[in-house]
């Protein structure tokens, strides 16, 4: 369990850097308390991780390990380009944390959630439920996630728009690739 806690929240950690949830909570973060941002992403990242956890649980127990390995170091190839390529919030996306101000954590649960539906962090967290220990992966991935936007959330209140984004961007579209060629590798080997 250990093993599987330390590679998912390394990957979902590196996944989240750059991402466009992270741009969202330093977003929030100009709005509300760090507090209820951290809250609200935490519960959203939660609810979503323990999907993606039981998704790709079940798909670990119906195919072959060498293969979804084979697949997964693909899915990282494309998570690699997909982290240079970047994410922007669109102004729609702007303005709902800008005017939100009722509930916080209510608004960032909702925001997080459906931002993370479909996206990078949530099919990390799917590949590696395939191959891990399914607890370690669903307390990884949701620890990698929080920490990568408690961050953001510190780094944005520092240092506001001066952020080396494009360095950001390019470290983690680096180790995707590493990790996708080593898993492709891997698998490769064990299917000879």
């Amino acid at each position: 369990m250990f093993a599987s806690f330390a590679i998912s929240s390394a990957a979902i950690f590196v996944a989240e850097l750059g991402d466009k949830s992270q741009l969202m909570a330093m977003t929030f973060a100009t709005r509300f308390r760090a507090w209820q941002v951290l809250l609200g992403i935490t519960i959203a990242t939660t609810v979503v991780h323990a999907a993606s956890v039981a998704l790709g649980f079940g798909m670990g127990a119906l195919l072959p390990t060498e293969w979804i390995g084979l697949v997964a170091g693909i899915a990282f190839l494309g998570f690699a380009a997909w982290t240079l390529r970047g994410d922007h919030l669109t102004e729609a996306e702007k303005s709902k944390a800008g005017r939100t101000a009722r509930s916080a954590v209510i608004a960032v649960t909702l925001a997080f959630f459906l931002a993370e539906l479909g996206d990078k962090t949530m099919l990390a967290t799917v590949t590696l439920a395939s191959q891990h220990d399914w607890l370690g992966t669903w307390i990884g991935s949701t620890v990698g996630m929080v920490l990568a936007d408690a961050l953001a959330i510190g780094v944005g209140l520092l240092l506001g728009k001066h952020l080396p984004e494009r360095f950001i961007r390019y470290g983690a579209a680096a180790l995707f690739a590493v990790f996708g060629v080593w898993m492709i590798v891997e698998s490769t080997f064990g299917l000879l």
